[in-house]
């Protein structure tokens, strides 16, 4: 099992398992640690080799950090609903193809099918590790963190998420998560996902964008899908209220 640093909230209610993005950590989830936990129990993790997290033992890909978000809902129950944002969505729907049976539901936000579904996104992805390397995880942050936010961001939010960033990324950790990202196309499997999805996006996202998450909704059978008004790629940061209002329809729906 590879073990992760997580913060939890909640003491009861349906289990909800939260992935990060590439350039973030369970801080990313504050605002949903602190406004489902009446609701759920609320778990995000630090994903391999980052934050509190330990570096993984070896080099992991996309079913490497797939399987190790499997080993933490094994330790917690029979299985949970996966909020994955970003990176973590992606992680969640390999997730959902690999381990079927430990996904009661998906929440994908601001997400896409994978950086391999475009090579000019992909070639983009495989220069951030060296990006990392070279400026150190202060100096990227502050390069890409303003830009996970909508143009009308307040400047604290932006700092929280550069800080964020900073202290979230390192390598190898980030290199294999990287590269994770820029091999992965899933929209050939996502047909196979037989759990409810709701996909997320932000109105504004300026990473991923709204086509993609319109990609990944129109390939899969159980799917509902919204928009987040006024929000950027991190919607869940963003706008936490709207953003929560929509991951708890969602849980009392599958869970009805």
């Amino acid at each position: 099992m590879t073990a992760v640093h997580v913060e939890e909230a909640g003491a009861s209610g349906p289990l909800l398992v939260c992935l990060h993005g590439i350039g973030s950590s369970s801080a990313a989830f504050a605002p949903q640690l602190a406004g489902l936990a009446a609701h759920a129990r609320v778990v995000a993790w630090d994903a391999p080799g980052y934050g509190k997290s330990p570096d993984p033992e070896g080099p992991l890909d996309l079913d490497g950090f797939a399987d190790a978000a499997a080993d933490l809902i094994r330790s917690y129950g029979p299985s949970a609903h996966v909020l994955g944002v970003s990176w973590g969505g992606v992680i969640a729907l390999r997730l959902a193809v690999r381990h079927p049976d430990l996904v009661d539901s998906l929440i994908v936000a601001d997400s896409s099918a994978g950086s391999g579904t475009d090579p000019e996104k992909a070639a983009g992805m495989r220069r951030r590790a060296a990006e990392l390397a070279e400026l150190g995880p202060r100096a990227f942050a502050e390069r890409r963190g303003p830009r996970l936010l909508s143009p009308d961001a307040p400047d604290a939010l932006v700092e929280r998420a550069v800080a964020a960033m900073a202290a979230a990324v390192r390598l190898p950790g980030y290199a294999y998560a990287a590269e994770s990202m820029a091999a992965a196309d899933l929209l050939g499997e996502l047909p196979a996902i037989t759990a409810p999805v709701l996909v997320v996006c932000g109105d504004q996202d300026r990473v991923t964008g709204v086509e993609a998450s319109q990609a990944v909704a129109g390939a899969l059978h159980k799917t509902a899908y919204v928009i987040v008004k006024d929000a950027g790629h991190l919607a869940n940061q963003e706008q936490p209220e709207r953003f929560n209002a929509w991951v708890l329809s969602h849980l009392h729906i599958v869970t009805a």
